[in-house]
C-alpha cells in the first residue's frame, strides 16, 4: 500500500493528472463492500491533503460501516461525457486500496468518520488520436505501466 505523497514522488506527471481529474468535480464515486459481500457504490467528497486522498462522511452512514468492517475501497472520479473530437477527453481516474480510519485529536478514542485512502493500484485512461484507448496503470511495487488498448 502506498500514500499518495509516494506516488507523486514516483510519477509526478501521472499524479498530477490524476489529481486534475479527481478536483475537476466535487463528488466522486466510492465502492465498498456490503455485510453479505455485494458491491455498494456512493458519492463521496475526497481531497488531497498532506501527501493523502482524505474523505470525511457521517458518521452512522452505511458506506462507514462498510468501511469498519472491510476497508477495501475503490474511487472513480466523476467523467464527462466524450465529445466530437475523442482525444480531447479530459479522461478519467481510479484508485483502490484500503481506507483507513484517522483518529479526531479533538475526541480521542472515539470514532472519526474521516479515513485516508492507502492506494495498491491508481489508474489514468485517456484517448489518444495514434492509439486510441490509453491506460495507464501505477501499483505498488510495480510502478507505472502504460497500455494501449485502441
Amino acid at each position: 500500500m502506498s500514500r499518495w505523497a509516494e506516488i507523486e514522488k514516483d510519477e509526478p506527471e501521472f499524479a498530477a493528472r490524476v489529481r486534475e481529474l479527481f478536483e475537476a468535480h466535487d463528488h466522486k464515486f466510492m465502492a465498498t463492500l456490503r455485510r453479505d459481500g455485494a458491491p455498494r457504490i456512493s458519492v463521496v467528497e475526497a481531497r488531497f491533503t498532506g501527501g493523502d486522498v482524505v474523505m470525511g462522511m457521517m458518521g452512522r452512514s452505511l458506506k462507514v460501516a462498510d468501511l469498519r468492517r472491510d476497508p477495501r475501497v475503490a474511487l472513480s472520479s466523476a467523467s464527462d461525457d466524450v465529445p466530437g473530437d475523442p482525444a480531447a477527453w479530459a479522461g478519467d481516474a481510479r484508485m483502490s486500496g484500503r481506507a483507513i480510519e484517522v483518529p479526531d485529536p479533538a475526541r480521542p478514542g472515539e470514532p472519526s468518520g474521516v479515513f485516508r485512502v492507502d492506494m495498491n493500484e491508481v489508474v489514468l485512461n485517456s484517448i489518444s488520436r495514434s492509439e486510441g484507448l490509453v491506460v495507464q496503470a501505477w501499483r505498488t511495487g510495480k510502478g507505472l505501466e502504460r497500455r494501449p488498448l485502441g
